[in-house]
């Protein structure tokens, strides 16, 4: 079934979003990749019958982040680590802020909504705007999917490092949607 203009509200109660970490440095092996998800976020797709007037925006509390999993590593990740790193990020990194994405342009391809499409807009985090450009795709039972790229740095953020700086976090992460659409 095609998916219809109109305005759709997501949120965690539709599906997931979450945050990919990758480690870098001399010590990387003693580091793990994380899964970070975060718990409270709200999303609103205006779909317009003409599909350049359509807008999406998104509403994160980044103090509902928390860690899923840990993958590599010279050691497991334990509860006590990840309620470690959820800690790091809460107090010295995002600091519990809210983040926000709005669109500028939604570019739709051949086959409406179904299929992929082109967003481009400004994240803000911790008081800094930054553009990015992600895909976004919405299949026929109106599943969502889409990931961006985000740079820590574009929002003045210094990726976590420890171990003297040679185990660090990679600079760029990646936000991940994954939804089912309500009604209409």
């Amino acid at each position: 079934m095609p998916t219809s203009p109109g305005t759709y509200t997501l949120s965690s109660e539709h599906g997931t979003l979450t945050v990919r970490t990758k480690r870098g440095g001399a010590a990387a092996k003693a580091g793990h990749d994380l899964l970070i998800e975060v718990g409270s976020w709200e999303g609103t797709l205006q779909l317009a019958e003409d599909p350049a007037a359509s807008s999406i925006a998104l509403t994160a509390d980044a103090g509902s982040m928390r860690v899923l999993e840990g993958t590599g590593g010279m050691t497991k990740l334990g509860d006590d680590d990840k309620d470690g790193i959820k800690q790091t990020i809460d107090e010295d990194i995002l600091k519990g802020c809210t983040v926000t994405f709005q669109s500028s342009a939604v570019r739709v391809g051949g086959s409406g909504f179904n299929g992929g499409f082109e967003v481009d807009g400004e994240l803000e985090l911790l008081g800094r705007r930054a553009p990015v450009s992600f895909a976004l795709t919405i299949d026929g039972g109106g599943h969502l999917t889409g990931s961006a790229m985000v740079k820590q740095t574009d929002h003045g953020i210094k990726p976590y490092s420890a171990l003297f700086g040679t185990l660090k976090v990679a600079d760029e992460v990646v936000v991940s949607v994954d939804a089912q659409l309500p009604a209409a």
